[in-house]
């Protein structure tokens, strides 16, 4: 799954028209640069790209009085939108060892019902539970890591990592069941973008 597009499609569809640098000051904001591939060369290069498959459109914009290049808003298309639905369902039911998938749909869970996405998370645990099974039926965790030399601290870790991960995703659950945030059709979601000209205090610099 392409983690920078669904971040790159989320973060200009929450601005309905944003350029480079506000998706790309976004994705720093959420700190995606330290837990994704959201560098600004991937972000910009992933802009352009989406642009010339239809799923985003550019619109060219005057250059500003001081000068300079003219700048290149995009806007998300019908298509784009489509794409991005199927992008971030995907990250929240699929067991992915890579924490960017998971962190990405997350970002922009609140843009589906809850209901939907009590679902998903509930698919992801299905999920979890069936790598479990297909890791467990020759690394039993019971008997340590030793079984396998110290290869099987490895198998150890992803087991571990499958636990706590199912473990976390029941209490998301929980907490999702019990009202927490605001999801489509329910009012104002909280959004966090920055406004034009906001410092972001986690940027890359």
């Amino acid at each position: 799954m392409s983690v920078i597009r669904l971040l790159v499609l989320g973060a200009v569809r929450q601005h309905g028209r944003a350029h480079g640098y506000q998706v790309r000051n976004d994705l720093e904001y959420w700190g995606a640069h330290e837990w994704s591939n959201a560098k600004p060369g991937s972000i910009y290069h992933a802009l352009k790209q989406m642009a010339k498959q239809g799923l985003l459109v550019a619109h060219e914009i005057a250059p500003s009085t001081a000068g300079g290049p003219p700048r290149t808003e995009y806007e998300i298309t019908a298509q784009g939108a489509e794409e991005y639905f199927t992008l971030l369902r995907e990250s929240l039911t699929a067991y992915d060892q890579k924490p960017d998938v998971l962190s990405a749909g997350l970002g922009f869970m609140v843009d589906l019902g809850r209901e939907e996405v009590l679902g998903l998370l509930e698919e992801r645990i299905l999920a979890i539970q069936e790598w479990r099974r297909s890791v467990t039926e020759y690394y039993t965790p019971e008997e340590g890591p030793g079984q396998l030399g110290h290869i099987g601290e490895i198998m150890h870790f992803w087991v571990h990592s499958a636990d706590t991960g199912a473990e976390w995703t029941r209490a998301l659950i929980e907490r999702i069941r019990g009202g927490a945030y605001t999801f489509a059709g329910e009012g104002e979601p909280f959004v966090g973008v920055l406004g034009e000209g906001e410092e972001n205090p986690y940027g890359a610099g």
